[in-house]
């Protein structure tokens, strides 16, 4: 037998070993950007891509800490009291942990996000973690967009040292995320997310691509370099886009990112068949890219406030990423009424709501994994 055939022999066989019964190729066995990435993060990045191959997870941001006329009571999820099952996928942000607040942007305590973390973890769900830190060069929030300050916290720049302050705060945050064993829990982490837009200070606005791409590579190198983060998987974030181009214009390198992902949520006036069409082409192409570059794939945002159309589960966010490989997909929070704009404020379903029974229905679409049946995928094992 020739060399190459036996490594693709090799290949063959060590597919077959981790993947059972699943199809596989020598291009699909993943590997994550950090080669020492805990068992548990090795093995949940092997089990969402094959996973994916069938299934999509469903996830929700802030799902355990409230919901609509709720907040901190044990046990309760506006998507638990719809369909008697917990998301997939819980979401969470660090917003605050920069500035040593109690609370994250959101109001959350960080003592209850690290309890809830822990949770869903134990529960069999993946936790994903995103940062809508502060402008670090004018103090201002997240959607400060008056200053270029990536180039501030860059090497050299005159907020650097302050970024990496907040880089160490975050990781002791992240190391303190433990199993019940003393393990530490994998976090699919999303930093400077929708990057491609142009509201947060990170975003293309006040920014260079190129900034952008050094101060990814740099952040990905200070915390698992420098603060020994080997429970990260990288998930690299756009908001929606028209062309392959477009989607990797502030891209790090594929040394630099283990998914590959994108936001994109429906407004109200929007066509719904042109959100479908727009959303499975920009799937379409993070697909191809991900095949070619060997990374998960992921919807890792979307949402319509306050879900006005009582059918939009199955008529609208289902038709757009059924059949697309994507690993999972997640909604936003449920906030219920916000006082300081006089509206509602939630992304998921909950009891009552008129599109309840639509959701339903969106929960027995099989290609669709909630929280029980995910336990028997065993994600991190």
């Amino acid at each position: 037998m020739c060399s190459s055939l036996k490594s693709l022999f090799r290949s063959l066989m060590l597919c077959s070993l981790l993947a059972g019964s699943w199809a596989c190729t020598e291009k699909e066995v993943q590997e994550l950007i950090n080669k020492e990435a805990t068992a548990e993060t090795k093995a949940l990045y092997r089990n969402l891509k094959k996973i994916s191959q069938q299934k999509i997870l469903f996830g929700h941001q802030d799902d355990l800490a409230y919901g609509v006329g709720w907040k901190y009571e044990a046990g309760r999820s506006d998507v638990k009291e719809v369909v008697n099952d917990y998301p997939a996928l819980y979401g969470w942000d660090i917003a605050g942990i920069e500035l040593d607040s109690a609370k994250n942007i959101d109001g959350v305590p960080f003592e209850k996000m690290r309890a809830y973390i822990a949770e869903g973890y134990q529960r069999g769900g993946a936790i994903t973690i995103s940062w809508h830190f502060r402008n670090p060069l004018t103090g201002g929030s997240s959607w400060d967009t008056t200053s270029r300050a990536v180039a501030a916290i860059l090497p050299g720049g005159t907020k650097h040292e302050l970024y990496k302050t907040w880089l160490d705060k975050a990781a002791t945050f992240l190391h303190s995320l433990k199993g019940e064993r003393g393990e530490a829990i994998p976090i699919l982490f999303r930093p400077f997310h929708e990057i491609t837009g142009d509201w947060f200070w990170w975003g293309s606005k006040s920014n260079q691509p190129e900034e952008l791409i050094e101060v990814w590579r740099f952040t990905v190198h200070y915390l698992i370099q420098e603060k020994q983060l080997h429970q990260l998987i990288w998930v690299y974030n756009t908001n929606d886009f028209e062309s392959e181009e477009a989607f990797l214009r502030h891209y790090p390198g594929d040394e630099y990112a283990d998914v590959l992902s994108f936001d994109h949520y429906f407004f109200n006036g929007g066509d719904r068949g042109q959100f479908i069409e727009k959303v499975k082409k920009e799937i379409g192409i993070i697909r191809q890219l991900g095949k070619a570059k060997n990374k998960l794939t992921a919807f890792a945002e979307t949402g319509y406030e306050a879900v006005p159309d009582s059918l939009w589960w199955t008529n609208t966010l289902y038709p757009a990423i059924a059949d697309s490989g994507i690993a999972y997909v997640l909604v936003w929070r449920n906030e219920g009424f916000m006082s300081s704009e006089n509206k509602m404020h939630f992304y998921g379903p909950h009891a009552g709501h008129p599109s309840a029974p639509d959701f339903k229905s969106f929960y027995q679409k099989p290609q669709l994994l909630f929280g029980e049946q995910l336990k028997t995928y065993h994600i991190y094992q």
